[in-house]
């Protein structure tokens, strides 16, 4: 991480400035998903117990973008989406940002494994080590497939959720960690193909800098293409049933005709329609993602009367 100058270093930061740090969008995500992973694992979990596993997962989540935030505070103010952060708008300074990732991490660990299991807290461990350090410190800025294996870090919430309530890990866990990881490569590369100039600007090796957009039109495709088997197959499991498997039916058909929309358009089509179908892909990708998990956690409450699964 290189050296930032700050726009205002007489500004004094308020609260929100350092709830910012924690990148509260990404966080509702982890903890929505993680929330699903406990609520539909087939052990009942006290209610304080589960609200304690996901406020330790919540303030874990806070703390990597927070440690995120710190190492990547000299890109962030290159890139018109990131230049407003707390660190490079000089709000808040980089040490203060550090110290309050390591703090929240030590305590999201801490208290987890005190009040759930040390496998639940293990996981959240791994998460932040690896968003903060695999994801942040090296794949970013070293690999085209930074987005592919770094997405495991985005992936786990839901795992760490079941493993809150079970203590262990399961088939139905490792589908929903690989839902979201199948998911987070054309999700995010569908981002990529109309904010690329911005990745340009700040020497991220995203793949359409590296590759080109025809090249990342193609794996929009191919990684949509095999997700398709992963959400049918978390179906299949037993949390999923007939009200999940019609939702994944729709929503796969919706992703997948949109990733052959990308795959067939070039420059000249993007540059006439504004990126008007990466754009749409993309906030559909959204809708994708929580669509399937809300279907999960229906299910659940339909087997709660006894009317859901197979």
């Amino acid at each position: 991480m290189s050296d930032i100058s700050m726009q205002d270093s007489s500004y004094e930061a308020n609260m929100g400035d350092y709830f910012a740090l924690l990148k509260p969008r990404v966080m509702s995500l982890v903890v929505f998903t993680a929330l699903v992973g406990l609520l539909v694992a087939p052990v009942p979990v006290h209610p304080f117990i589960g609200f304690v596993g996901i406020l330790c997962i919540a303030v874990g989540a806070g703390a990597s973008g927070a440690l995120n935030m710190w190492w990547d505070a000299d890109i962030d103010q290159l890139m018109k989406r990131t230049a407003t952060r707390p660190i490079p708008s000089g709000r808040v300074e980089p040490g203060e940002a550090l110290g309050i990732g390591l703090a929240l991490s030590g305590f999201a660990i801490v208290l987890l494994a005190l009040a759930t299991n040390f496998l639940a807290a293990s996981l959240l461990a791994f998460t932040i080590f690896f968003y903060a350090v695999v994801y942040s410190m090296y794949l970013k800025r070293s690999t085209p497939h930074n987005i592919v294996i770094g997405g495991a870090a985005g992936a786990f919430p839901p795992m760490i959720g079941w493993a809150v309530a079970t203590g262990g890990v399961s088939i139905e866990s490792v589908l929903m960690f690989a839902l979201i990881f199948m998911w987070t490569p054309p999700h995010f590369w569908a981002l990529a193909l109309f904010v690329k100039s911005d990745y340009g600007r700040a020497g991220v090796p995203m793949l359409t800098e590296t590759h080109g957009r025809d090249t990342t039109r193609r794996h929009v495709l191919i990684y949509t293409i095999a997700l398709v088997p992963v959400a049918l197959g978390l179906g299949l499991t037993s949390i999923g049933g007939p009200f999940y498997m019609a939702v994944a039916v729709v929503m796969n058909l919706w992703f997948l005709k949109g990733a052959i929309d990308i795959s067939r358009r070039d420059d000249a089509a993007c540059e006439a329609d504004k990126h008007k179908v990466e754009i749409n892909v993309f906030k559909v990708s959204l809708y994708y993602l929580f669509a399937h998990f809300l279907a999960l956690l229906f299910e659940a409450a339909l087997r709660q009367y006894g009317l859901g699964g197979w």
